[in-house]
């Protein structure tokens, strides 16, 4: 029988309708979900709302240490259920899925730390004569009631990193995640309650429509909204905010790799690969443009392909999978429409470009894509990698500066110097020296730029985004 999840908002009331997770390997259909409809929203707000402006009733910092941590245990014994459930209804590969897991363990305990060591500081005073006789600091305080809107891609961890840091900040936080990808976030909030939050600090809920998704994220009483998905959508919702709301958004990048003449290319390569094709490409910061010199590029090429053809696509709850499929079969059709249009006009296809099956893609190398195909110009979030021949490393940064997006960027070289310089002309909010764009560990600072996204990621930052600090000034004879 398939399971059925009501929606974790207390009191929420009838469901307006019902959702059906499938699988995107095989369609399967694994469970079905209460949606919410605008009175659900409006109970949801006002349940949040009204927690925060409760202040003896905000949870002291102790308890939310010890929830966290207690969280943190639970996701540990039930590691291996969490990845397979990740792996199933999202497609990242179970070996992938089982390293999520341990980095949202991980994250939960990183929300602990930040605890002890993000606090208020000291100002200076008595150092001009209007000065004296003060002393001042600063106290963490939570902002207010958080919405945050997440991914499909790594269905648990985003979910960590939007809501843990909410949770250590003591922010009543309601999340909404994709709904190709509910139920990782519906168990990590069903772990936060067994550890001993109360059921209003942390409520999830799926909605009828967008309109109704609108109405939770731009209604006065949010004071923080954090928003992980598509560019399109994250700038329409930061458009219509409420004045006040502070928001962080993280949309996509088409990822850069540089390759110096002086590269290990034995060593190179197969970080590409798995920078490129990991979870099938569906990564903000998957490689996707590689440039070359000109005499290696098609030797670099080459060399990716025969690591692609080498890498087993197809079912992501099977632990010897090391692709799984795109999350919609429409996105199947989509990238394959992109590689046909860059073919056509001059891409030599080294490997891949055709389906395998309705849901499944096989890792493709594209060699000199034209300046202006799709799979130049937009992100693929696909397993596309496309190699460049340049003349120059001149030539390679200026390309791969010219598009509107800019998040992680990646050199190869054996050369200090080259890497710094790289370092220093790249459009990029993090440069990887020697390593795939896709790098990222959970305490780190992950930023899109221009188009990219507003706002830093990673746990200490969204924690500090979700607290003021509020200044206390004290006069006295004594100082």
């Amino acid at each position: 029988m398939t399971d059925h999840h009501p929606l974790m908002v207390p009191d929420a009331g009838p469901a307006s309708g019902r959702l059906e997770v499938r699988a995107p390997f095989d369609g399967q259909l694994i469970a079905t979900l209460d949606t919410a409809d605008a009175a659900v929203v409006e109970r949801a707000l006002a349940r949040a709302h009204g927690l925060y402006q409760d202040r003896d009733g905000w949870l002291p910092v102790a308890e939310r240490a010890a929830i966290l941590e207690r969280t943190a245990r639970l996701m540990g014994e039930q590691a291996e259920s969490l990845a397979l459930e990740a792996a199933r209804e999202g497609g990242k590969p179970l070996l992938d899925s089982r390293i999520e897991v341990a980095r949202a363990i991980d994250g939960v305990r990183n929300c602990i730390e930040v605890l002890r060591s993000e606090a208020g500081r000291e100002i200076p005073m008595g150092i001009t004569p209007a000065s004296a006789g003060r002393l001042a600091m600063t106290h963490k305080e939570p902002r207010g009631p958080v919405v945050a809107v997440s991914a499909f891609n790594h269905p648990l961890n985003l979910i960590v990193h939007q809501v843990g840091p909410a949770v250590a900040a003591g922010c009543p936080v309601i999340v909404k995640p994709a709904e190709d990808t509910p139920l990782s976030c519906y168990r990590f909030v069903a772990l936060l309650r067994e550890a001993g939050l109360p059921d209003a600090w942390c409520q999830a809920l799926v909605t009828s429509s967008p309109e109704v998704s609108e109405r939770l994220v731009c209604d006065q009483r949010v004071a923080f909204f954090s928003f992980i998905g598509s560019a399109r959508v994250g700038w329409m919702l930061r458009s219509k905010l409420a004045p006040g709301t502070r928001c962080a958004l993280e949309h996509g990048g088409v990822a850069p790799v540089l390759i110096e003449a002086d590269a290990d290319l034995e060593d190179a390569l197969p970080l590409i690969a798995k920078g490129g094709f990991y979870h099938a490409g569906q990564v903000c910061v998957s490689v996707q443009r590689v440039f070359a010199p000109r005499a290696r590029a098609a030797a670099i090429a080459e060399g990716l392909a025969v690591l692609a053809g080498k890498m087993r696509v197809g079912d992501p709850t099977d632990a010897t999978t090391e692709v799984g499929p795109l999350i919609r079969e429409r996105e199947v059709q989509r990238v394959h429409e992109w590689v046909q249009e860059a073919v056509a006009d001059g891409a030599r296809l080294l490997c891949g470009g055709k389906p395998l099956s309705a849901s499944c893609y096989p890792p493709t190398v594209l060699l000199d894509p034209p300046a202006e195909a799709r799979v130049s110009q937009q992100e693929v979030f696909g397993p596309v990698i496309c190699v460049y021949g340049c003349a120059d490393t001149a030539e390679a940064i200026e390309r791969a500066n010219a598009l509107p997006y800019a998040f992680q960027a990646a050199v190869f070289t054996r050369s200090l110097d080259a890497a710094l310089d790289a370092y220093r002309r790249l459009d990029a909010s993090a440069v990887m020296v020697n390593d795939h764009t896709a790098f990222r560990v959970d305490w780190m600072p992950f930023a899109g730029l221009r188009q990219s996204g507003l706002g830093v990621g990673g746990i200490p930052y969204s924690f500090n985004d979700m607290q003021i600090d509020k200044l206390l000034v004290m006069r006295s004879s004594a100082l």
